[in-house]
């Protein structure tokens, strides 16, 4: 039950946006990472954000696992799920971002739609779509969680690449290659994407 005409939205009352980013002095943007677990979404999202705070920007990060332990604590990893838990921390971001903050998301985000909804959700002028590449295989290799080795022996329950596809991107606007490239490499690579969007003019 949504409350129908009991909601009032304040939207037009409250500060503006260019207020708060003029006090920061950058502009909010969402850089959405996404790819298989192990791909590197959150060691790059760590680094990034280390670097930036080093040249003074504000950030934040919102990371999968630990939203599931919080915010989205009540859901599970079927398809209503899935799409309920990007649904929210889609919202959360955009809040971020209209506040001015430079907001890192970590999330496998495994189907085009769900990246498509996070998009319209936060506006595709706040929306840096990152895929973070790597194969099921490297990543099974990695496996920092040990998630891969519990999924071979039946221990998870829709895991992404094995029970429950991943759909590769077709148009992303920035591609990753965690293979190829070194952390430093990853990181330096995304920060040239980025930088120019978040400095203020």
């Amino acid at each position: 039950m949504n409350g129908g005409g009991n909601i009032h939205p304040v939207f037009d009352r409250m500060l503006g946006r260019e207020v708060k980013e003029a006090r920061l002095g950058q502009r909010g943007l969402v850089i959405w990472l996404y790819g298989l677990s192990g791909s590197g979404k959150s060691t790059i999202a760590i680094a990034l954000e280390r670097r930036l705070a080093a040249e003074g920007f504000f950030t934040q990060i919102l990371d999968g696992d630990n939203i599931r332990s919080g915010l989205n604590r009540n859901l599970g990893f079927s398809d209503e799920d899935r799409s309920e838990n990007i649904r929210r921390v889609a919202e959360v971001a955009k809040l971020f971002a209209q506040a001015g903050v430079v907001t890192l998301t970590s999330f496998i985000t495994p189907r085009r739609d769900l990246r498509e909804l996070a998009r319209q959700i936060i506006g595709p002028a706040d929306f840096r779509e990152v895929y973070v590449e790597a194969s099921f295989k490297t990543c099974a290799s990695r496996d920092p969680k040990g998630l891969y080795a519990k999924a071979a022996g039946g221990g998870v329950n829709q895991f992404t690449g094995q029970d429950s596809a991943f759909e590769e991107p077709e148009s992303p606007d920035l591609l990753v290659p965690t293979e190829r490239l070194s952390v430093d490499e990853a990181v330096e690579l995304l920060h040239r994407n980025v930088i120019d969007r978040i400095q203020a003019d």
